[in-house]
This record gives structure tokens, sequence and C-alpha cells, in this order.
């Protein structure tokens, strides 16, 4: 399976990730104290005069600019009380070729004119730059960066772990998973996030900061239900179409989700062996599968109010945002709306007899001189 076909639906579809993006917005919500204390921690120990900062995997929908957003004006009010002159802006949004990057270009002139007008005075000029390619890799010179932020990206490996295959009747870990399979992937996500810390230390100038957030678990076992239950039902709805003769047997038993959830001991055990990096703080949070739970914060259109209120149809709409193109590049296009809808009724099922939560890992670094 080729990385460049991670990547989530783009343009503004029903099953677009801008469309589809709620859960991961509460997630870059619950993170913002630790953002102000990056910027913080930034302004106190190095401001320059042109600041460069990066959002890895930064996809398009309400929550690219957000982020951005926020850095901007949490650096422009600590300009504002220590009477310093706004720096000027050099944001880098990042992600894999295949993102919809002509919509990202296209939202700017309307998110700097909305910057504009939610600031009381006058801030530094920005200036934005698209940087396709894999952050498993360098993507930026050397010490050219101040602040680096990336949501729900890291949890994505940069392939299918060798040896996958013998998950047979699975797309993902699980309690049956043969132990080379749970081995295989534990060793694909080390081999890549420690390669990526690697890049970023180069990356990154003395002092910049880091935050980072990703899907993972509380527990030590990395086949729990904790945090694989998510795919074992989608799992359940591909077994089900095999039964029925819809899809070939050897497909599934080929198919395997090139996703990692780890532990903090495992992050952190990564973090240390690399060692250009300071642990700032290392955060677990959980959010509910229903991203609506909190749906009375936030606008949606009155048409939409129906399915909205269907939490399989929320949940099964949000992995379709992020996984359909890998789905549609093993299985064929012509049966993902039957898979989705299979998967959306087992989802719906599952969510009104049980408590179904993921769990976040958010740590925030600082670059060691």
């Amino acid at each position: 399976m080729e990385v460049t076909q991670v990547h989530m639906n783009g343009s503004l579809a029903e099953a677009s990730y801008a469309n589809n993006s709620l859960l991961q917005r509460k997630v870059i919500s619950l993170t913002k104290p630790l953002r102000d204390e990056a910027i913080t921690n930034l302004y106190c120990n190095t401001l320059p005069r042109s600041l460069a900062i990066a959002d890895l995997g930064c996809s398009f929908g309400p929550n690219t600019m957000l982020v951005i957003s926020e850095i901007i004006k949490g650096v422009e009010k600590l300009c504002q009380v220590h009477h310093h002159k706004s720096p000027e802006y050099k944001v880098f949004l990042n992600d894999l070729p295949g993102n919809d990057f002509n919509n990202v270009f296209k939202s700017l002139d309307t998110f700097k004119e909305k910057l504009r007008d939610e600031m009381e005075t006058k801030i530094g000029p920005c200036y934005f730059y698209g940087v396709p390619g894999s952050f498993y890799g360098r993507i930026f010179p050397d010490n050219s960066l101040h602040f680096v932020h990336s949501s729900y990206s890291l949890q994505w490996l940069s392939k299918v772990p060798e040896g996958a295959d013998n998950n047979k009747g699975n797309i993902y870990l699980t309690s049956t998973s043969p132990s080379n399979v749970i081995k295989a992937y534990y060793k694909q996500f080390r081999t890549d996030f420690s390669f990526f810390l690697r890049c970023r230390a180069k990356e990154l100038v003395e002092g910049a900061q880091m935050i980072l957030t990703l899907l993972g678990r509380k527990c030590d076992n990395p086949s729990s239900k904790e945090c694989c239950y998510i795919w074992e039902l989608m799992a359940m709805a591909l077994n089900d179409m095999v039964l029925q003769g819809i899809i070939n047997e050897e497909k599934i038993n080929t198919f395997n989700i090139p996703n990692y959830y780890p532990s903090p001991s495992e992050v952190k055990l990564e973090v240390l062996n690399e060692g250009s990096f300071v642990i700032n703080k290392l955060e677990v949070s959980e959010v509910n599968w229903n991203a609506l739970d909190d749906c009375n914060a936030f606008d949606f259109e009155s048409e939409m109010s129906e399915s909205l209120r269907d939490d399989g149809y929320n949940m099964a709409q949000c992995i379709r945002a992020v996984a359909e193109p890998l789905l549609v590049s093993h299985f064929g296009e012509g049966v993902i709306t039957e898979i989705f809808d299979r998967y959306r009724k087992i989802l719906t099922d599952r969510m009104s007899k049980e408590k179904t939560k993921f769990t976040n890992l958010s740590i925030l670094l600082t670059r060691k001189p």
C-alpha cells in the first residue's frame, strides 16, 4: 500500500473530510492549553522577527486554519502586552500530495480577512506556503521552523508493516492477531516515529516548540479493544460481504490499515531515545465516538439535523472521510457505498449499547540547544 493513498477525502462533498471533521475539531480544542503554553515558551525564549509555523497533516476543512489562527492571535496578544512589534508570519501547510490543496489555497483570502477583522490591532504580514510530501522525511531546510503542530496524523504509519498479511480476516490489530503481526506494527511505529523526530530535530531552531496529538491508548496491550474496536467493526462489515460473495476473501486478507495507536510510554521512549527534545508535557485525553454530544456548541444546517442525530451515520462518515481513499484503492469504488452502509448499521447498534471513546495522546516538546 503506497503512502500517497493515505489522505483525507477532498472537496466539499457529503463524505469529504471538510464536512466530517467535528471529532478532530473537538480534539484540537482540548489541546488549546498546550498551545497557549507553547506560544508563551516560544515568546519568552526566542521571538524572531519572522516566525515560521508548520502544520503537518493539514488536510482541507474547517480545522485547517484553526490552529494557525490561534497561534497568530496568541503571539499578537503577547506582543501587545509587552509592547513589541508584531513579527511577520510564514505559515507552511503540509500534507501528502493527494490532499485538496486547491481548496486550501482558495480559502486563504477569506481566512486572512476574518483574522484581520477579529484582531483589535494590525497584525504582522502573513505568508502562506503549501508543502506537499510525507513528514516521514525531510520537508524543510535546516533550522528553519519555530513552531510545529500536528493533530491526528502521526497514528498513520508510512506503510503497512511487513508481515501484516498474516493477520487473516482482520484489517487491523485485534485480540486474534498473531504475535508476530503485533510486533510488526510496533516495529513500524518505532521506525516511523523515531525518523519523524530526527527529521524535525534538523528543521527546528533551538527553543522551537512542537505539539503532536495522535490517537493512542492508555493500556499496555496494542491489540486491546480500547484502540482497535473501530477497525474491528469495519472488518465485521467486510467479512459479511465476503460471506455473501460480494468481496473476495483474498481481498480482505490482504488489506491492513497502516495505523498504530501507541501508549504514553511508547511515545516517551522514542523521544528520549532520539534525544533532541525536552518533554514539557505528555497528556492523555478521551473523546466520545459521537462527536455531536456537544452539538449545541456548533451550528449546523437545519436540513442536516436528521442524519446528524444518527450516531452510527456520524461515525461512519467520519471514518469514511479519512479511510475511503485506502478502501477504494484496494476494493474498488463499486462496493464503497455498501461497505459504509453496513458499517453504519453495525456502529449504530454498538454505540447504542456501549460507551465508545477514542484515546488521544498529546505531547509538547522543546528543541534542545
